[in-house]
C-alpha cells in the first residue's frame, strides 16, 4: 500500500511541476485600409533564428479575427530559450519589424497597408491566452 501511495505522490508531483508558466512575445498586425501586412519577414527571421541557434521547435500561436480587415497577432513562446537566445530573438524581431514598417512606408503602393506592432517589454502569459478566441498553432 505504501508503494502505491508513494508512486501516486511522485506522479502527481511530477505532473504539477512539469508544466511551466509559459511566457510569449506578442507581435500585432494592424490594418489601415487594405488588410494587414504580410507575416513573411517575421516568419523568415524566426526560421533563420531557429536554424542558427539549433532550436528543435519554437512555439508560435496565431490569434486571428481581431478586426474587420483580417488583423491578427502572433505569440512566440520564450520559456525554452536561454537568456542570451531570448535577448538575440528580441533584438532580431525589433530590427525585422522596424525594417518591415519602414519598407512599407517607403513603398507608395502599399502605404495604406498597415503596420506591425512589437513591444519587447510586453510579455503575455499563458493564463492570458487561455481565454483568447480564435487562437491556433501557427503552421506554415
Amino acid at each position: 500500500m505504501k508503494k502505491i501511495i508513494t508512486a501516486a505522490a511522485v506522479f502527481c508531483f511530477a505532473l504539477v511541476f512539469s508544466q511551466k508558466n509559459q511566457n510569449y512575445l506578442e507581435i500585432g498586425y494592424a490594418s489601415i485600409c487594405c488588410g494587414p501586412p504580410s507575416d513573411q519577414p517575421v516568419m523568415s527571421y524566426l526560421k533563420e533564428f531557429k536554424k542558427k541557434n539549433q532550436i528543435k521547435s519554437l512555439e508560435i500561436l496565431k490569434q486571428s479575427g481581431l478586426g474587420r480587415e483580417g488583423e491578427f497577432a502572433l505569440y512566440i513562446g520564450t520559456d525554452y530559450l536561454t537568456k542570451n537566445q531570448k535577448n538575440r530573438l528580441i533584438r532580431g524581431l525589433m530590427a525585422t519589424v522596424s525594417n518591415q514598417n519602414q519598407n512599407q512606408s517607403n513603398n507608395k503602393k502599399q502605404s495604406n497597408k498597415g503596420n506591425v506592432n512589437f513591444d519587447s517589454a510586453t510579455v503575455v502569459n499563458q493564463s492570458d491566452l487561455m481565454n483568447a478566441k480564435n487562437l491556433t498553432i501557427y503552421k506554415k
